[in-house]
């Protein structure tokens, strides 16, 4: 394979374009902390981080669920199954993110250092929750949701009421729509003893629990929103960003879940974006 081919079949493996779910709430964190603009290399050395810790926790999960990414058709095209990427060259992969996520952390202050090994424990563990418990969605949620936290202590290195809020938020809001994408695999998880929301309650049950997440979520963004002293602006993104969620569950039902994936990807992508623009119009404009 040439080496074109290999990192666009690793870019495929490790879903690079998820990386919108994490990284405006990085950036989000990073100017709030900062009030204004953090400086160019911390902001470039925390993509390196955010990217490098996302790129470890996925590839990770690809090897450790890889006999049943072998049985689930929805998964059977993944490089590593169809043997685009071997098992060894991912482990390599896997390795060498770690060791450039602590260099990253290393290269922002002593405290994201310190802080590094447990977030990398932290980020591979969810792949092995679904074997125990339901609650791998809201431990999901809680990795996702450092981010916020790591943007804010790469700029100011302390643990803050608005970045917990925001923590709190970005846990709930992963949560509702991972059980909304977790969703699509209900059978195969029963089938094969996993534990998901969907496949341990039912569908219609899965849908009142990420509804509820996600009314959560927004709870906690206006409450982190208050809590950082940001302006009006951030209270009308905030009003959209409630009615984005409130809409993204209107268009799926027990009866029709032909739209999981707009659900999923589209509006939650869009969602992470007006959280890094309404922070900073709220920082600017208020």
């Amino acid at each position: 394979m040439n080496p074109f081919s290999r990192i666009a079949a690793i870019c495929r493996m490790i879903k690079i374009e998820h990386s919108v779910f994490a990284l405006p709430f990085a950036y989000a964190g990073a100017f709030l902390a900062a009030g204004g603009w953090p400086g160019l290399v911390p902001l470039l050395v925390l993509t390196v981080a955010m990217v490098a810790v996302r790129s470890f926790a996925m590839a990770f999960n690809r090897l450790v669920d890889l006999k049943y990414d072998r049985l689930n058709p929805r998964t059977a095209g993944r490089p590593l199954v169809t043997g685009e990427i071997s098992v060894a060259w991912t482990w390599a992969f896997t390795l060498f993110m770690a060791v450039l996520f602590v260099a990253a952390c290393a290269g922002l202050n002593r405290l994201c250092l310190y802080l590094a090994p447990p977030a990398l424990l932290v980020a591979a563990s969810y792949s092995l929750l679904k074997r125990f418990t339901w609650l791998c969605h809201f431990f999901l949620g809680g990795v996702l949701g450092l981010a916020p936290v790591a943007g804010w202590i790469a700029v100011d290195p302390q643990f803050t009421v608005p970045a917990v809020l925001l923590f709190w938020g970005v846990l709930f809001w992963v949560a509702g729509f991972d059980i909304l994408y977790s969703c699509q695999d209900m059978e195969f998880d029963r089938s094969m003893g996993l534990h998901a929301v969907p496949a341990h309650f039912g569908l219609p049950t899965a849908l009142v629990v990420s509804a509820f997440c996600h009314a959560n979520a927004a709870i906690f963004l206006l409450l982190a929103g208050w809590s950082a002293s940001l302006g009006w602006p951030w209270y009308a993104v905030w009003a959209v960003i409630a009615g984005v969620l409130a809409w993204e569950h209107r268009i799926i039902s027990p009866d029709d879940m032909s739209r999981v994936n707009m659900a999923f990807f589209t509006l939650n992508g869009v969602i992470a974006f007006m959280v890094l623009g309404g922070a900073l119009l709220g920082l600017y404009f208020g």
